[in-house]
């Protein structure tokens, strides 16, 4: 007759998804599924489209998950991570790995492990396409800008040094997420909305010419693969792994994929350097 014990760690041994894991890593290369956080709203990045999404992000997310589990194939639940929840969700577990445009910076690094950077964006500002009055980040002086729930885009317009870039008198119009920007920018409820050149891109090329990016970019956006607190077992298995997508030609082939011919846009030819496990 069996044990408790031993029934509930064989039970564990069949069922795989009720065993617990270490790091995510482990979790990849021991269960059959994980939880892969992106945004569902962010056209050519991560944007739902029946039952799961696509874009940039979701197919670097795939590349990276298939190299941690060193080839197989493994199933990922996808789990719409927005910018106001990407770090209670890989804090309380609801996500094991997010990849979601998430911009590595020190305050984020108090809270997150980051992996990466596997891109890097600029930030820019986008415009109606028949507005000659914003020709520069400079000129959004008494503009309406928008304020996406989560992201701190809009500081780098508005806050000084050391937080903020340009220090410009601007109103901030609120929105819960960067596609609710674009519906008030072409409402005409705000005058531009700035922030990652790739997220702009992929919005001005779904809305088929109708907004225009300036091709300013005045920022360095390292974005990184959220991880855990101190998950850095995995952090080390996605450096590597990232390395591995560059140096083989597939982040490259990624970029055009998904960014290729947009005027204006500069996609970067080359990896950035990690930023280092902590």
């Amino acid at each position: 007759m069996l044990s408790a014990t031993a029934l509930v760690a064989g039970l564990a041994a069949c069922g795989g998804e009720s065993q617990t894991y270490a790091t995510v890593v482990d979790k990849i290369q021991g269960a059959s599924t994980v939880v892969v956080g992106t945004k569902y709203d962010q056209p050519s990045l991560g944007l739902k489209v029946g039952n799961d999404p696509e874009g940039f992000d979701v197919d670097v997310a795939k590349a990276v998950v298939k190299e941690l589990a060193g080839g197989k194939d493994v199933e990922i639940v996808w789990k719409e991570s927005a910018s106001s929840n990407r770090e209670p969700f890989l804090q309380n577990g609801t996500v094991d790995i997010i990849f979601a445009s998430y911009s590595i910076t020190e305050e984020r690094k108090g809270k997150v492990t980051f992996g990466g950077p596997y891109v890097v964006a600029h930030q820019d500002v986008m415009v109606r396409k028949d507005d000659t009055s914003i020709n520069t980040p400079q000129n959004l002086v008494g503009k309406r800008i928008c304020k996406a729930a989560g992201s701190n885009s809009y500081r780098r317009i508005t806050d000084p040094p050391p937080d903020g870039e340009l220090d410009l008198d601007a109103t901030t119009v609120d929105a819960a997420n960067y596609s609710e920007c674009v519906q008030k920018l072409s409402g005409s409820n705000l005058d531009a909305v700035t922030t990652d050149d790739l997220i702009l891109a992929g919005f001005a090329k779904q809305a088929g010419g109708n907004f225009k990016v300036l091709g300013q970019g005045f920022t360095d956006e390292k974005y990184g693969i959220g991880l855990k607190k101190g998950d850095t077992k995995t952090c080390e298995a996605v450096n590597a792994a990232v390395k591995k997508l560059w140096d083989n030609g597939t982040i490259s082939q990624l970029l055009t994929k998904w960014f290729g011919g947009i005027q204006g846009l500069k996609l970067s030819e080359t990896a950035p350097p990690p930023e280092g496990c902590a």
